[in-house]
C-alpha cells in the first residue's frame, strides 16, 4: 500500500513528456534511416562528455543496440565511478543492416570529468576545444596531466567539417543530480561557453532514469508522467543553464539480454534529437575558431 501511495503522488495525471511508443518510434527510426547531411560535410559528429560514470559509454552501446536490433557492446562501460573508463579518444561508427554502409552520424566519447584540481580542470577544457574544434586524432590517450599539443602526433592540424563536433552532448547520472559538485557544474557551464563560441549547440542526456526513479523503474511508460524526473530535468537546468526541452531522459541498456521496445523509443527519439538539432543550419554557418 505504500509503495502504491509514493507512485500515486510520483506520477502526475497528465504527461509533461508527450510520448506515442509505437508511432514515435517507428517515425523516429524512419528518420534515423532516412537521414543524410546536408551541405559540404559528408557525417554529423556527436560529441559525448559529462561526469565520471553518468553513462556515455553506455549511451553509445544503447544506440548501437536500438539501430542494430540486438545488445551490443562496442565501447567498453563500467560500473566503477571513481575513474573515468574511457581513457583514448574513439570515432563511432554504426554500420546499417547491410553492413557494407555506415549511417552518415559518428559518435564520440571523451574521458569523463570528475571533481578534481583547477589545473586538471583546465586540461579536460582545453582537451574538449580541441575535440569540438576536430583537432584530435582517433586513438589519442588522454592524459590528466596535460592537454593534446600542437606537436602531439595526434593533433589534427587541419580538420575538416567532418572533423568538427557539430553538437556537444553533456551525460549525467539521474541519481547524482542533486549532490553535483559545484567545480564540475562550473567547468560544463565553461565548456559550454567555448562550444557556443564555435557555434555548436550544446544540450544534455540525462540517464539511469530507471534507477533514480521507481515509478520508471516499475513501468518505463511513466517517463511521461514521472513527477520526480521532471523536477530532476528542471534542477539540471538550473545548475548548468541547459533549457529543459534540451535535456532528453534515456534508460540505456545495461544488463538486459534482449531489447526493449520502450526502451528503443527513448533511446531513438532522443537520437533523432540530437541529429536535428546538430544539423540546424543556424549553428552549421557559424564560424569555427582555429
Amino acid at each position: 500500500m505504500m509503495m502504491e501511495k509514493r507512485f500515486s503522488f510520483n506520477i502526475l495525471e497528465k504527461p509533461w513528456l508527450p510520448i506515442d511508443w509505437d508511432r514515435d518510434r517507428e517515425t523516429d527510426l524512419q528518420f534515423i534511416n532516412d537521414y543524410r547531411p546536408k551541405g559540404s560535410h559528408r557525417q554529423l559528429r556527436i560529441l559525448l562528455h559529462g561526469p565520471v560514470g553518468a553513462g556515455k559509454s553506455s549511451f553509445i552501446n544503447s544506440v548501437f543496440s536500438a539501430l542494430e536490433g540486438r545488445i551490443c557492446h562496442k565501447a567498453t562501460a563500467c560500473n566503477i565511478i571513481q575513474n573515468s573508463f574511457t581513457k583514448k579518444y574513439i570515432t563511432y561508427k554504426i554500420k546499417r543492416g547491410d553492413q557494407e554502409t555506415a549511417y552518415p552520424f559518428v559518435l564520440n566519447d571523451m574521458t569523463g570529468l570528475s571533481n578534481i584540481s583547477w589545473k586538471h580542470r583546465r586540461v579536460h577544457e582545453k582537451d574538449m576545444k580541441m575535440a569540438m574544434m576536430g583537432h584530435i586524432k582517433d586513438e589519442y590517450k588522454f592524459h590528466p596531466q596535460s592537454a593534446l599539443s600542437e606537436t602531439d602526433p595526434f593533433f589534427n592540424r587541419n580538420p575538416t567539417i567532418n572533423d568538427k563536433a557539430h553538437i556537444l552532448v553533456t551525460v549525467f547520472d539521474a541519481n547524482t543530480i542533486n549532490q553535483l559538485d559545484q567545480n564540475i557544474a562550473e567547468t560544463i557551464q565553461e565548456i559550454r561557453d567555448e562550444a557556443t563560441e564555435l557555434g555548436i549547440p550544446h544540450v544534455a542526456i540525462l540517464s539511469k532514469i530507471d534507477e533514480a526513479c521507481p515509478e520508471i523503474r516499475e513501468d518505463i511508460k511513466n517517463v511521461c508522467h514521472s513527477r520526480t524526473l521532471q523536477q530532476k530535468i528542471q534542477l539540471l537546468s538550473k545548475l548548468v543553464g541547459i533549457p529543459e526541452n534540451c535535456i532528453f531522459p534515456i534508460k540505456n541498456y545495461h544488463c538486459e539480454k534482449k531489447l526493449n521496445h520502450e526502451t528503443d523509443a527513448l533511446i531513438l527519439n532522443t537520437l533523432r534529437s540530437l541529429i536535428e538539432i546538430g544539423s540546424d543550419p543556424v549553428h552549421q554557418t557559424a564560424p569555427y575558431q582555429t
